[in-house]
């Protein structure tokens, strides 16, 4: 090997080779790892481990109604979830880069909900519901804050609805702003001599603009509506009767409640797996649509 060569290999081993060694371990190993035991029936506690093949796939697919109810609560949720989230946070964003005196407060103000950590959050949101929105109602008369929020399954699963798009939408805002502050205002003028409308320039020329930036808040949005568990927890802890139970929360209940380890695992195996394939196909669609300025 020559000189050069050597040289070059060393370089990448001394800006490569930590971070791939960090990922193997913290990343790599325990994915791997989660694999073998979700094939097992360990209760994460003995010693003694027995590999049971893909019975605990089976049992999911055949016997779990209740991972399977969890699984379309938590379809319905991102849908709702990441179309409320990125349409709040682009008209936040759209509206704050327009000359307003007080933009940049505004934009800490709506930013300030996703500093707050999530079970905090839902229990904040739960004294909402219960005790805040009870008092507005009693006050004014108005059934909307009577109603039972956490303890009826329709409210409750709006009820969480609403505290997720609160708490995202801000950070979505930023990585708007970002992208509308980008967009050349040529271009913007061009179609206002040509006598496109406000809204035509939003919709034609404005979105199709910052399709990097949808690309990538519609991912995160996706990622963090399918792995809600802090709020599931604080706010209804999966309930009433089990109505509003993530899949999250079912892995965890399954795996460190009802102490089978290996069947939370095999739940948790085939929920990375439908996630991956949706984000996937959702960046594909996206990133198809993006254009150059």
């Amino acid at each position: 090997m020559s000189r050069k060569k050597l040289s070059q290999l060393s370089q990448q081993l001394v800006f490569v080779g930590p971070t791939t060694i960090f990922f193997t371990l913290i990343v790599l190993v325990p994915f791997l790892l989660g694999v073998y035991y979700s094939m097992t029936n360990w209760n994460g506690v003995s010693t003694s481990v027995e590999f049971v093949g893909l019975s605990n796939y089976v049992h999911i697919f055949t016997s779990d109604p209740e991972f399977r109810n969890s699984f379309w609560f938590t379809v319905r949720f991102t849908v709702i979830a990441v179309i409320g989230a990125n349409l709040l946070g682009f008209f936040l964003a759209y509206f704050l880069t327009k000359p307003l005196k007080s933009k940049n407060i505004l934009r800490t103000v709506f930013f300030m909900p996703n500093m707050i950590g999530g079970l905090l959050l839902g229990f904040i949101w739960q004294f909402i519901f219960v005790r805040g929105f009870a008092a507005i109602g009693e006050a004014t008369g108005w059934s909307f804050f009577n109603l039972p929020w956490l303890g009826d399954e329709p409210t409750a699963f709006w009820g969480i609805v609403i505290v997720f798009v609160w708490q995202y939408a801000g950070y979505l805002m930023v990585i708007y702003i970002a992208s509308l502050g980008n967009v050349s205002k040529d271009v913007l003028e061009s179609a206002e001599i040509d006598g496109a409308n406000r809204s035509q320039i939003l919709w034609k020329i404005i979105v199709p603009l910052i399709m990097p930036a949808v690309t990538v808040c519609l991912f995160l949005a996706i990622s963090w509506s399918f792995k809600m568990f802090d709020l599931n927890l604080a706010l209804t802890n999966g309930g009433p009767f089990n109505a509003t139970r993530s899949v999250a929360l079912d892995i965890y209940r399954e795996a460190f409640t009802n102490s089978r380890l290996g069947l939370g695992t095999a739940k948790a195996v085939i929920f990375f797996v439908i996630v991956a394939i949706i984000t996937a196909l959702q960046v594909r669609a996206t990133k198809s649509r993006e254009v150059e300025a």
